[in-house]
């Protein structure tokens, strides 16, 4: 999965990567050739008193680290470069990939895991691939040439290294191996307290007002131990290998030097070529070290890989349309034909056999009981949602077929729980439509009676708005989101439940504000509140997921036992005539 991913996104960089290892080449060589050179001064020039001979060597010395250094200078900017520019491109193709995700998708990952997946588990695979760059490039390389310049020096010492080599990898692999599962669970762990956090600083005001905070406190510790325990048992395993590491170099290097010595003193072997043989020895192992680090790095890299593929490979349950076909004559016309909709795995339908239509210069309501599906039927329009039966249709377009774009075009939504993005209140409008002038912004702000107390804050247009809208109460919330729709003004116009955190007086000025401006658009309301739409010209009723009534106030009044149940829990008898 880690491959495979790497190789996908390092496709354009091959130019780049090509030039990394070549550096890294370089450099390698230019490192293993310095310990021959060190070895010839010792044997040729210390012992013999050749005081030029010690010059030039010495000078080549200083020339091939020139070139080592340069080169290892060069290998880790645009190892680092390519590295960076990885990490951007997964975050993007991840961020691409989320903003195609229904809310169906959203909702199995959750938003916590989504985060974390974007940012932490993009960090950890960038991480990697600049150590890989940096450092295992170059490890092999001085792995072999160290190898094979020991050989060279005796063949007979090297024999050190089938045992040392070996029990190295097997101390290193054990711990590894010990560890992977403990990546994944620290993962999943970083998700959890990312959801505990996020779900209390949203809902802070809801844990004062019931004093909830040692509870809260209790939970956040729960998630924060298991994070911690779970750490502390990595770093555990973690520090123990490089102990591990260095006690098979110590003890490797006291060997060298206790059968060395031996040799030397038989004249099978010199002192500079001891010295030199000592020098490959730690490359040889430093390079397994530098191994052995990028395989603590590799389990971790891995987790998240398959958890960025995770979301990557995940595919939208709703697809753009194949061959988008246009509107003729865009006139707003919603149509539901028998439509269906069931959650994956679920055992009844949320919605069944629903047939409505809502015509341009009428205003279609929708009401029932807690549960109904109206919120459900109304993200079914802007393809929040894709019906799993029948179709949902504009000016008789299947909207399926329909260029996302050109249904963003036709339908103003304002959800449910509206929410605002940090910026300014005109950068929220312009969300609605970017080249809106100031004039209709404030249009759309005296249409939805907001205003006034726009005009009151200092900045006015300007005025700051907070992440969620968390600065500005609930009805003011609600009136800018109805304001943004009003900027874009669309032919269809979707209301969830937009008016409940509005005052009965401003709700009113708000409905007759809008009659007078959407008079020639399809308006759909759904709503718990009977006043609101009492004066629909269409009222249709939910009741489990199906249609249980359809007509005016007073026909439903008269007809209607679900209806008038809805009624008279909010009205009196005399009051809802």
């Amino acid at each position: 999965m880690l491959i495979r991913l790497l190789r996908r996104h390092l496709q354009p960089y091959k130019g780049p990567l090509t030039l990394v290892v070549l550096l890294q080449l370089i450099q390698t060589l230019a490192t293993l050739y310095l310990p021959t050179l060190n070895a010839d001064i010792i044997d040729h020039g210390v012992v013999k008193g050749d005081i030029r001979y010690i010059l030039i060597t010495g000078a080549a010395m200083l020339a091939v680290s020139l070139v080592q250094i340069v080169c290892m200078a060069a290998a880790v900017y645009f190892g680092a470069k390519v590295s960076m520019a990885l990490g951007r491109d997964m975050r993007a193709a991840i961020f691409q990939r989320v903003q195609d995700f229904s809310a169906r998708e959203v909702g199995h990952f959750g938003a916590p895991s989504l985060i974390t997946r974007t940012t932490n588990d993009v960090q950890q695979v960038q991480m990697l691939a600049l150590m890989t760059f940096t450092m295992m490039v170059s490890a092999p390389i001085m792995m072999v040439g160290g190898i094979i310049l020991a050989l060279r020096l005796d063949v007979e010492l090297s024999s050190l290294l089938l045992a040392v080599i070996p029990a190295l990898v097997i101390g290193v692999g054990i711990i590894i191996w010990r560890m992977r599962p403990l990546f994944r669970q620290m993962q999943d762990n970083i998700d959890d307290v990312n959801r505990v956090m996020r779900e209390q600083i949203t809902g802070i005001r809801v844990i004062r007002a019931f004093v909830r905070d040692k509870q809260e406190q209790q939970r956040f510790g729960v998630a924060n131990d298991n994070l911690t325990a779970v750490s502390l048992a990595t770093g555990k395993l973690m520090a123990l290998m490089f102990p591990l590491v260095m006690l098979i170099i110590n003890v490797s290097t006291v060997a060298v030097l206790w059968f060395g010595a031996d040799r030397i003193d038989a004249g099978e072997m010199e002192i500079g070529a001891l010295t030199a043989y000592i020098s490959y020895l730690m490359q040889i192992l430093m390079a397994v070290m530098m191994a052995t680090f990028m395989f603590v790095m590799i389990p971790r890299a891995e987790v998240c890989a398959e958890r960025i593929e995770e979301v990557l490979n995940t595919e939208p349950s709703v697809v753009p349309a194949k061959n988008p076909q246009p509107i003729v004559g865009t006139q707003g016309a919603l149509q539901l034909r028998n439509v269906e909709f069931r959650y994956p795995g679920a055992e009844q339908p949320v919605l069944r056999g629903i047939d409505l239509e809502a015509r341009p210069g009428e205003v279609t309501a929708i009401i029932g009981s807690t549960g109904s599906g109206k919120s459900t039927l109304l993200n079914l329009v802007p393809r929040l949602f894709d019906a799993t039966g029948g179709s949902v249709r504009v000016d008789d377009v299947d909207v399926r077929d329909l260029h996302a774009d050109e249904l963003s075009k036709v339908i103003g939504y304002v959800p449910q729980k509206p929410y605002l993005f940090t910026g300014t209140i005109a950068s929220n409008l312009r969300y609605g439509k970017a080249d809106a002038t100031e004039e209709e912004l404030w249009k759309a702000l005296e249409v939805a009676q907001a205003r006034d107390f726009v005009e009151a804050l200092p900045e006015q247009l300007n005025a700051p708005i907070a992440q969620g809208g968390t600065n500005v109460s609930g009805g003011q919330r609600q009136r800018l989101a109805i304001a943004r729709a009003l900027v874009h003004r669309p032919e269809i116009y979707l209301f969830d439940d937009s008016f409940s955190a509005l005052d009965y007086s401003t709700d009113a000025a708000l409905r007759a504000a809008l009659a007078r401006e959407t008079s020639n658009a399809t308006v759909v309301i759904v709503a718990q509140r009977v006043n609101t739409i009492r004066e629909a010209d269409r009222i249709i009723v939910l009741d489990d997921g199906q249609v249980a009534g359809v007509g005016t106030h007073s026909e439903l009044m008269r007809g209607n036992e679900t209806y008038r149940e809805i009624v008279l829990s909010q009205l009196t008898e005399e009051e809802a005539q």
